[in-house]
């Protein structure tokens, strides 16, 4: 009989209580991008000196004392990689750099908008201001793949452009994950997640249970695609601002399924 998963425990987001408290926490996300900036990748990959390992371990640290082990910062970017772009054998130490560049400048720009939210919150406190607009939105917890794409054009009250650009930035994160750029749509969905020969597997694939809900999370991405990508590609679907967030956050979870997926050889 199979063992019985158990259920994540739920989100706890952290509430800061004075503007004092928001400060220290700036503080701390500034200093670790000081230190990311100030790294020598070359020199750290050509001597191997460690340098980004280290920097990549203090960022997730502060993340973590800063928000704690079950809020969506930490869900989100506890595993954070100072890395971005494919991985393979034998990489030359040019490509080596330029990945961890580029996944430099990818965890600057995440600790970056962790700051503008906490400024934001601080703003809140200082003023005794109702909240602002972006609260709701924010407090979605949505993958930072949706988020970045679509929180702007909602704000700017253009819902179904922001659940379109969602649903094309789920596609793309499929797309990297799993190194099918040469697939789209549909069939890039029934190839990634097939239950026969995933590419990302959402479980073990050990018992029909686990290849149940193999097939049953495809299905749910294509029908994401052909449903929600496919018909903004050709003129954006009327309707109300809390059906595109419903759909905006249905795209959150496929990504953040996404990212939980485990590739496999």
């Amino acid at each position: 009989m199979a063992n019985k998963r158990s259920d994540p425990p739920p989100l706890e987001p952290r509430e800061f209580r004075s503007p004092e408290e928001i400060d220290v926490a700036i503080a701390k996300l500034k200093r670790r991008i000081e230190e990311l900036q100030n790294v020598d990748i070359q020199a750290a990959v050509l001597n191997d000196t460690r340098a980004v390992a280290a920097a990549e371990s203090n960022v997730r640290n502060t993340i973590l004392d800063l928000f704690g082990p079950n809020s969506p910062e930490y869900k989100e970017h506890g595993s954070i990689s100072i890395w971005r772009g494919g991985m393979y054998m034998g990489m030359s130490h040019a490509d080596l750099i330029e990945g961890k560049q580029r996944g430099r400048t990818y965890v600057v720009g995440i600790l970056q908008g962790l700051i503008s939210r906490l400024e934001e919150k601080r703003s809140d406190l200082a003023g005794g201001a109702t909240p602002a607009p972006s609260t709701y939105f924010d407090r979605l917890n949505l993958h930072t793949r949706i988020r970045e794409v679509s929180r702007e054009l909602f704000l700017d009250k253009h819902p179904w452009e922001a659940e379109f650009a969602a649903a094309k930035a789920l596609v793309n994160y499929v797309k990297e994950r799993s190194n099918r750029h040469d697939l789209d749509g549909a069939p890039l969905m029934l190839t990634v997640f097939s239950k026969n020969a995933p590419i990302l597997a959402f479980n073990d694939l050990a018992n029909q249970t686990d290849l149940d809900e193999q097939e049953g999370m495809m299905h749910l991405f294509v029908g994401a695609v052909l449903a929600m990508r496919n018909p903004g590609g050709h003129s954006f679907p009327e309707g109300s601002d809390q059906r595109a967030i419903e759909y905006i956050s249905f795209l959150s979870f496929l990504a953040y399924r996404v990212q939980e997926a485990k590739r496999r050889k």
